[in-house]
């Protein structure tokens, strides 16, 4: 389970709750069908007129990736696997690869080794990984508009609750207990417009597209280090160019001493 998310909704709830009671507000107010139809039913109604079937039908998908913790392979350990394999192309050939490629569990890299160890030339290679990354980049988009989209709806719905509010008020100005509670009711579809836009969709289409560029990143430095095998780079020379994409306080120097080792062995 991702934690962020569901303390960051928990966090919300509370805060919001707990301003309305400090304020002097009865949380019984926020009980008002009216304004939950209107926002809730409202915004799924313009994500639906918004995109086709075929996005919508993503969405339990989209809320299980936002609540389930990212299971991605380790950066660190995937340049050390990268490194080792250019260790043992070096020594044996390329072909020698083509075993330990069959038994790797990510079929992006198992793609990328195999049209290596078939004998791509390195442009058709790097074109194909190239719009596999694109393809996905722009499925992971596509996701992430949906909520923020809807982050954009709910705040615009909670203005026309409030306008529907303030017409059942002015239809009542002879009674005044009606009129309040009319304006009360207006007033809380425009919190639960503003509450689930920018604490709810925003932050869903965020986390979404913060998720996206993780892997993105994990499958350029694959691509980088699948072609660095093919060209016969060092293993130490492509762990150096891997380690670049990570932050400089992630970057150990194991695997540097541990590549160096191994082209020295080769050298020898």
């Amino acid at each position: 389970m991702d934690k962020s998310s569901v303390i960051g909704i928990i966090l919300g709830v509370i805060a919001v709750g707990t301003g309305m009671v400090l304020k002097g507000a009865s949380l019984s107010a926020l009980v008002n069908p009216a304004a939950f139809l209107i926002i809730l039913v409202g915004t799924t109604a313009a994500v639906l007129i918004a995109f086709p079937m075929k996005d919508i039908k993503k969405i339990p998908k989209l809320f299980k990736m936002i609540f389930t913790e990212q299971k991605l392979p380790d950066k660190k350990a995937l340049i050390k696997q990268l490194s080792e394999w250019a260790s043992v192309a070096r020594r044996e050939g390329i072909l020698s690869l083509e075993e330990k490629v069959l038994d790797y569990e990510d079929p992006f890299v198992k793609k990328g080794m195999q049209m290596v160890i078939d004998g791509g030339e390195s442009d058709y290679i790097r074109a194909v990984l190239e719009e596999e990354i694109a393809a996905m980049e722009e499925r992971h988009a596509v996701g992430a508009q949906i909520f923020s989209q809807a982050g954009a709806y709910a705040p615009t719905l909670g203005v026309l609750g409030a306008v529907v509010g303030l017409i059942s008020a002015l239809g009542n100005l002879k009674n005044v207990e009606q009129v309040g509670h009319s304006i009360s009711a207006a007033f809380i579809a425009t919190l639960l417009g503003i509450f689930t836009g920018y604490v709810l969709w925003h932050p869903f289409a965020n986390k979404l597209k913060r998720k996206s560029k993780e892997e993105i990143e994990l499958k350029i430095i694959t691509m980088e280090g699948i072609l660095s095998i093919q060209s016969g780079e060092t293993p130490q020379a492509i762990e150096e160019k891997l380690l670049s994409y990570l932050p400089v306080n992630e970057r150990s120097s194991e695997e540097s001493n541990d590549a160096d080792a191994v082209a020295k062995e080769i050298e020898a």
